[in-house]
This record gives C-alpha cells, sequence and structure tokens, in this order.
C-alpha cells in the first residue's frame, strides 16, 4: 500500500451509517473526528474532496419524521431540509480548523452532458485551487435517482465518477464494516478480512451480495461496484471503518488498513465524467 503514501489528490465518501447513530440522529463525535482528520491532511498539502451521503436522515430527524417516507416527494422534502443541516455541521467543524468548504450537488446530468461536465470540472479544479474542501452530494431536492434506489443514483458509485472526473489518486469507502470479508462476519465466525484485492472480477462482486444498508440507499455491492469503476480508471480504492476516522492517518502512510483495491494501469486518468453528448 505504499503507493497510497504518494496520493496527493483524494476523494472520501462517508455514509449515513457512519454520520448517524442507530436513533437516527446526528454522530457528532464522528462529524467533529471526520472533520478534523480531513483538516489535517489538507494541511499536510494533499487536495480532499468529500462525498457525504446523509442528507435524508438528517431532514428525518430535523422534521421528526420517525418513519422513512414512502413518497418520493416527502423524500425530497427532507433532503432538502436536512442538506441545509448537513452543510451547516460540514461549515461548522471544518471551519474551527480553518478550513472552508463548498457545496456541489450533482444529477446525473452532470456527468452525462458535455457542456456540463466541463463546468463541473472547472468548479473543482477552482475550488481545490483555493484551498476549498468541495462536499459533495446527490441533488436529492430535484433528482429521483438516490430516493428511488437507481444504481447510477447511489453515492458510492457517485464518488466513483467524481473521482475518475477530478483525475484522483485515491477513493476511500468509510463505511460501518473493516472492509470486505469473504463472507457476512455478522453470519459467519469464519469470515476473513480481505486485505488486498488486484482486480475486481465476479467473484469479488459476489461477495458483496445484493443487501443495501439499512439507513441508506447503498451497501457493499454498490462500494465493490464503485470500486470497479475507480480502479479501471487508474485510481486506487479502500474500504474500511468509518468509526475510526484517524485510521486514515495510516492509510495515508503506506499501512494496511480496511481492503486495498489496486488500480490498473492506464494511460492516464480520465477527466471526462462517463458517457456524453
Amino acid at each position: 500500500m505504499n503507493q497510497l503514501k504518494e496520493a496527493k489528490r483524494i476523494v472520501v465518501k462517508v455514509g449515513t451509517s457512519t454520520l448517524t447513530h442507530g436513533t437516527g440522529k446526528t454522530n457528532l463525535r464522528i462529524v467533529g473526528r471526520l472533520a478534523a482528520v480531513l483538516s489535517d491532511l489538507h494541511n499536510s498539502g494533499r487536495e480532499v474532496v468529500l462525498v457525504s451521503s446523509g442528507a435524508l436522515a438528517l431532514g428525518m430527524n430535523k422534521l421528526a419524521l420517525r418513519q422513512r417516507p414512502r413518497e418520493i416527494s416527502q423524500r425530497q422534502a427532507a433532503a432538502a431540509v436536512g442538506q441545509g443541516e448537513l452543510m451547516f455541521l460540514y461549515d461548522k467543524y471544518f471551519g474551527e480548523f480553518g478550513i472552508t468548504v463548498g457545496q456541489l450537488l450533482l444529477t446525473c446530468g452532470d456527468f452525462t452532458q458535455k457542456t456540463r461536465r466541463q463546468n463541473l470540472l472547472n468548479t473543482f479544479s477552482k475550488l481545490l485551487e483555493m484551498g476549498a474542501v468541495p462536499i459533495v452530494n446527490e441533488n436529492d431536492s430535484v433528482s429521483t435517482d438516490e430516493l428511488e434506489g437507481l444504481h447510477i443514483g447511489d453515492n458510492d458509485n457517485l464518488s466513483a465518477l467524481v473521482a475518475r472526473l477530478i483525475g484522483a489518486d485515491a477513493l476511500i469507502f468509510f463505511t460501518d464494516t473493516d472492509g470486505l470479508y469473504t463472507a457476512n462476519p455478522m453470519d459467519d465466525e469464519r469470515a476473513m478480512l480481505v486485505p488486498v484485492v488486484p482486480r475486481v472480477t465476479e467473484d469479488i462482486l459476489a461477495l458483496g451480495g445484493k443487501s443495501r444498508g439499512s439507513r441508506g440507499t447503498g451497501g457493499m455491492i454498490t462500494k465493490l461496484e464503485a470500486a470497479k469503476v475507480a480502479t479501471e480508471a487508474g485510481i486506487d480504492a479502500v474500504i474500511m471503518n468509518g468509526g475510526m476516522p484517524e485510521n486514515l492517518y495510516q492509510l495515508m502512510d503506506g499501512r494496511q488498513v480496511g481492503t486495498w483495491f489496486r488500480r490498473q494501469q492506464t494511460q492516464g486518468k480520465e477527466q471526462e465524467g462517463f458517457g456524453g453528448n
């Protein structure tokens, strides 16, 4: 994992299960520790982009909704409320370390349409050049892809698209497990952590199952799919436990943490998103 020591531009994706307690309320300790670690990495000279879920969960909490709304319009409304709360928290915690954050709410069209894709790349480039940390999320208040659970709308996949667009060196998935296991460790005591994945094959994808997260839209399968997109674009990917954000220091020092998905050799990192007209 020594090549991760050289990573200068990293994308970190954090999920709803990491950012919230089992009650659905914000895990303020994790948010604060995450902001501290990413701010410190930023101060060390690395460029950091954070792809963050959690808007819907925070909106539900703020609106006192006990159950996930069934109607898409209600989920859109909750996400709109929660996104403001999410950015307030990030602005507060990153601000404590002197780091400026910028919000980017994206839809599929921002990657598939050539002009919008270039505009998006320009925005990322300027934010990073100016020393800001972009905070990225699906624009749930206008786009229903993620709310409907469609494949492309998941923030795991969104983070891979962002990493590919900006030519990132590494993509880190913070989740509620220590990495990829040979079986579900909740059901099989013989399950073992897979430290390195040379290539994301069909056999590797099969280890992800088909389950989705209880508080978010993703799960292990979407992270594996996103890791495949990233590694095929020449980007290293890692799945690690978001409950211990400080372990990111060890990872960036080249030490073994979580599951490392090795980047594939390419002619150069793509900065064109996917598809395009």
